[in-house]
């Protein structure tokens, strides 16, 4: 006896149909799976065996083979438990084979015929849409994910709930979401808050530029001068994402298995900090079967590298490609996957190895030799490639103890907001163009022109201070942003003058 039923797998952060095939032949009794299952598939055979036998149905004693179609594709992961049971008590005649044809299934079976969450919810939610399937039957701690895509979503907890409903027996009903019910919440999540700083109104200045034109920052001053709690408040001004940003953004955390089930769809933008003792493949992502890394979960966000020097010198050079090409690319022998990368990434770091040099208030114990190969560790190709170097000074104890006086959150966050919706305005109809940082060589040509008087700051700086080309353009990016916070179409004298300013420390700490 023969009968299938549609389930989905993930390719990279998308995902695609599978048709899950099962044959009974009355023979010597056997259980096969074939299509490339990795070992995770291989061993559902246990699970759907006991899952079949514990929710009530007899289990068919003969020779069982299931295909997972298309069988030229890997299959890994155990969401095909849920499709492989359902076709097996099709095929052994106790559900209907006609009314499978218009369902999708989700989940991975316990022994006993629950259905546990499963990764990647999202992306094969989106799948089953775009292939004009109208049901989906998923378990019930992925439901919030799977409804966000307006499809009809079923929530099941045991192996007998998917059949009810497969029947039409079950007082289970489609989950719904409201798209514009779940960004409204994005405005109840409470961030840390910028009026908390003392002092730092430079660096504050400099982060809502950054925020504003999704610009690249490193931040080098002493310990505790605040380094890491402006870049922890950093979130607090970002502007909410489109619902394009939140559904990538989404399928990335959804792939690698950490969207919280009551979350279903990330409005905000992730802020992610990994330790300093994290490995390239952690950082950029991989595995026999690649997995997305940080930079990817920090995909339309903000990837924060606390203590940049004590980063393995190859963990940090990997990061060339992704800031400049907002994708990573990872080979296999098996599979080659991409996924996207697009990340503000604010660094910190002290200026030499105790973190006292040119500190007024502190002796530096380093030698000039110590300080040099402290430095280095930062090349100057990675460098070159972040849009503004800021230095974050002490803060003296007459701003530390007054009373706050700092603009808040939320009043950076309005000019912000303000800054990226002229953007959005200019970059109308450009594909992948959000902000003035993922501006190409043609529209920074087209969009960053300057005066002569512009020309000439901007020759002066290129020249004494030594700058690449790719500095060049990044400065204008820059000054673009800057521009476009004052609320001016033109780039003047000096918006670039304040762009150029933004670019000099690392010349004068590194050279």
């Amino acid at each position: 006896m023969y009968a299938s039923v549609k389930s989905s797998a993930v390719l990279g952060i998308d995902a695609y149909l599978v048709d899950v095939e099962v044959d009974i032949q009355y023979k010597v009794p056997s259980f096969t799976v074939v299509g490339l299952p990795d070992n995770a598939v291989k061993e559902s055979r246990e699970r759907v065996t006991s899952a079949i036998k514990n929710s009530g149905y007899p289990f068919p004693q003969g020779k069982i083979t299931i295909n997972l179609a298309p069988a030229d594709i890997r299959k890994e992961g155990s969401s095909f438990d849920l499709p492989m049971a359902i076709a097996i008590i099709a095929a052994n005649g106790y559900i209907s084979i006609d009314r499978l044809t218009n369902f999708v299934f989700i989940g991975e079976l316990g022994l006993n015929g629950s259905v546990a969450s499963t990764r990647g919810v999202l992306p094969m939610t989106i799948s089953a849409r775009d292939d004009g399937i109208a049901n989906i039957i998923v378990p019930a701690e992925n439901i919030r994910e799977a409804a966000i895509v307006g499809i009809n979503a079923y929530p099941v907890e045991k192996l007998q709930d998917a059949i009810d409903i497969i029947e039409g027996k079950s007082p289970i009903s489609p989950y719904h979401l409201d798209v514009k019910e779940v960004f409204k919440l994005d405005q109840s999540i409470k961030y840390l808050d910028f009026s908390d700083v003392r002092g730092q109104e430079h660096a504050k200045r400099a982060l809502e530029i950054a925020a504003s034109g999704a610009h690249n920052m490193l931040m080098i001053g002493p310990p505790g001068s605040g380094k890491t709690m402006l870049a922890r408040r950093f979130p607090s001004i970002l502007p909410t994402m489109t619902l394009e940003e939140a559904l990538e953004t989404t399928k990335i955390h959804s792939v690698a298995g950490i969207l919280p089930s009551e979350i279903s769809l990330l409005t905000h933008r992730p802020f992610r900090s990994p330790h300093h003792t994290i490995s390239d493949a952690g950082l950029i992502g991989g595995g026999a079967y690649p997995r997305p890394g940080e930079v990817s979960l920090a995909h339309n966000g903000v990837l924060f590298l606390d203590e940049l020097p004590e980063f393995k010198r190859n963990v940090l050079e990997v990061l060339r490609q992704p800031i400049e090409d907002a994708v990573v690319t990872i080979a296999r022998a098996a599979i080659t996957l991409s996924f996207p990368a697009r990340f503000m990434l604010v660094a910190a770091m002290n200026p030499c190895p105790c973190g006292y040099f040119g500190d007024p208030y502190h002796e530096c114990k380093c030698s000039l030799t110590q300080v040099k190969n402290y430095r280095a560790k930062i090349s100057g190709p990675l460098l070159d490639r972040i849009d503004m170097h800021i230095e974050v000074p002490s803060v003296p104890f007459n701003k530390l103890a007054g009373k706050p006086t700092g603009e808040s959150s939320d009043e950076i966050r309005a000019r912000v907001i303000e800054a990226r919706f002229r953007q959005q305005h200019r970059f109308r109809g450009m594909k992948g163009i959000y902000a003035n940082a993922h501006m190409t060589t043609r529209s920074i040509r087209r969009f960053c022109k300057l005066s002569p008087d512009g020309e000439d700051i901007l020759k002066i700086a290129i020249t004494r201070l030594g700058l690449s080309a790719r500095a060049y353009d990044r400065i204008l990016k820059l000054s673009r942003t800057i521009a476009d916070l004052e609320g001016t179409d033109d780039i003047l004298p000096h918006h670039l003058a304040e762009a150029v300013q933004y670019r000099s420390l690392d010349r004068e700490y590194w050279v």
